[in-house]
Formats: C-alpha cells, structure tokens, sequence
C-alpha cells in the first residue's frame, strides 16, 4: 500500500484490501526494526554488486564478493532479499557452432578426451569461434582459453570466419603467455583450425594438436561454455548497430569483466585471474 500512495487514496486500498486504516497509520509510524534496518542496508550492498557485474550474478556469486568485503551473511538470505528487491542473474543458453570440416585436411586425434581440468597454467590450450549479430552483419570472434583458470589468453575479431581469424588469436595467446612446458591445444575439426598455416604455427612451438570428434561439441565444453556466457551475459541484451561498436564492448567484457573480474564457481569463486594469481603465488613466483 505504501507503494502506491500517490496512485490511490488509502481509504479506497484499506476498503479493496480490507485493511483498516488505522492500523496502516500505525504501521507507518512505527520505528524500523533493527532486523529491518540491516536487511535494508543489505540489500542495498547486494544491490550494487549486482549492478556492478551487470545483472549477471546470481545468489552465489554475490554471497563470495560480499564475503570478501567482509560482510558476514548467508547465502539464503541474500536468496530472500534478491527475490524481494526483484534481482535475478541472466539466463545462459546453449552456443551453437560455426565452423566446418574441410575434408581435404587432416585431423587430429582427441588426446584431451574431455579431461577439463590441467595442473597448471599453459597446460591445455581449448579454441574455438562463435558469432555475434550486428545491424551491418555478422561479426566473427575466436577465441583461446586456458584450461587451468578458464582465463582468455587469445582472442581476435572479423567480419570473415577465415583462418586469418584464429591464426591472430593463437598469434595474441603465444605472444602473451610464452609457454615453455607442454602444451596442449584443443578445437573441433574445422577448416580455420585444420589449416596449413595453423598447424605449422603450432608445430614450430612444439604444441601437441588434439580435436573434437566429429559433430560432438561437448569434446570442447569449457570453450562452449565460455561462449554460452559471453552471449548470455552481454550480447544477448545488446543491439549492436556497428561491428566497431561490437568489437568495442566485447573487449571491454573480455578484458574488463571476464578475465580480472568475473567469479567461477568452478575456481571456488575466484576470477580467472586471481586463481591464476594464487597458483603463482604458491609457487614462489609472487
């Protein structure tokens, strides 16, 4: 009733309501419960993380940041007050995928026969591409992932799905990480990946190739999980009228949120780059 002051007098929503009037009166003028007080305060804290990750945490993830700024709570509570206030973290949908076999080229074996989990960072290497609608067409986004942290350590964007595309990704990663131990690098089959150039790349670094089997994209499931959240989370409530302005935001995810910020639960709540922090700082390289 107090919401809707201004829209109806309270004698009509006392009477449609059966309410009396003068116990309404007396609700409003009595003092804040200290309860009250805290869960307000509460959830105005749970309120701007939520905003701050764009709507995209859910209960979970808003308990582990809260907790690391040194609010004690539950996570059922904080469940209850983003019900109340309406918040609700965005749904993820499943990618589908974009590339194609060439026929003409050779594939590998799948050496990583679905072990999604490495010991340490420049371990496992996954690639794949995905796409992202624009008012002026599509716009092409290869990606690599470091299995360790889930982190994006490649990536590159185009109008054009061609291997010029994933060789720029895999070109960024090798420039940034430098891996020195054994590496493996996983994708699906698909002529980008498959390509002379991409695989001498690889060779010259001593990487060890492995992909999909054919027409099973769960061989690449953290990858397509990657995608399923990046569109989930920023494209899917986007209209991009330029590629440009595409190219801009989803750096801005990647690089920005993503990688520095975003909490996994399959990190215990850290980002991808705090958990690879911790693995750095454990082994004396701090």
């Amino acid at each position: 009733m107090d919401d809707h002051r201004d829209e109806f007098p309270v004698t009509r929503m006392c009477k449609v309501l059966h309410a009396s009037r003068s116990g309404y009166y007396a609700w409003r003028t009595r003092p804040v419960s200290a309860r009250e007080m805290a869960n307000r305060e509460l959830a105005n804290k749970i309120e701007a993380v939520y905003n701050d990750s764009d709507g995209t945490y859910g209960s979970p993830r808003i308990h582990r940041e809260l907790q690391d700024q040194g609010v004690v709570c539950g996570k059922n509570r904080i469940a209850r007050l983003m019900l109340l206030r309406g918040l609700c973290a965005k749904q993820h949908k499943r990618y589908r995928a974009t590339t194609k076999r060439n026929r003409a080229h050779r594939a590998a074996p799948n050496l990583l026969n679905r072990n999604f989990t490495a010991d340490r960072p420049n371990q496992t290497w996954l690639s794949d591409i995905t796409y992202i609608p624009t008012q002026e067409g599509w716009l092409y986004l290869a990606a690599v992932l470091d299995l360790y942290a889930r982190r994006i350590v490649g990536w590159a964007m185009s109008d054009r799905m061609t291997s010029d595309l994933t060789l720029t990704a895999l070109k960024m990663a090798l420039r940034q990480r430098q891996p020195r131990l054994a590496l493996l690098h996983h994708s699906d089959q698909g002529s980008q990946y498959t390509d002379g150039q991409y695989q001498a790349l690889l060779e010259e670094h001593g990487i060890q190739v492995s992909m999909n089997g054919t027409g099973t994209w769960y061989d690449n499931a953290p990858m397509e999980s990657f995608f399923g959240t990046l569109k989930s989370e920023r494209v899917h409530h986007r209209v991009y009228r330029a590629r440009d302005e595409a190219r801009t935001d989803l750096f801005h995810y990647i690089e920005g949120f993503y990688n520095p910020r975003r909490r996994h639960s399959s990190l215990g709540y850290l980002s991808p780059a705090d958990y690879e922090k911790q693995y750095y700082q454990r082994h004396g390289f701090a």
